[in-house]
């Protein structure tokens, strides 16, 4: 499994600025059973928050911590 913390970097430097990612779009770019590799991702996405690399949102909604359905998007998109 490639990481999921380097993968999510990855697509998200790839998109527009203001574009947000699914958790499972990281998931399926890593694994091939990209359900069994969500518990990585939501890991790993919890410590890019808490490192201060990416923000999370729902619905055009900030997120302070993950929690339920969730978009990933840039920091510098604000």
């Amino acid at each position: 499994m490639t990481d999921p913390r380097a993968t999510t970097l990855s697509l998200l430097a790839r998109r527009e600025l203001d574009a947000t990612l699914c958790p499972s779009e990281v998931a399926r770019a890593i694994a091939p059973d990209w359900r069994g590799a969500m518990p990585a991702v939501h890991a790993a996405i919890d410590g890019l928050v808490r490192d201060g690399l990416v923000r999370l949102s729902w619905k055009g909604q900030p997120l302070a911590t993950r929690s339920g359905p969730y978009r990933i998007g840039r920091l510098d998109a604000d």
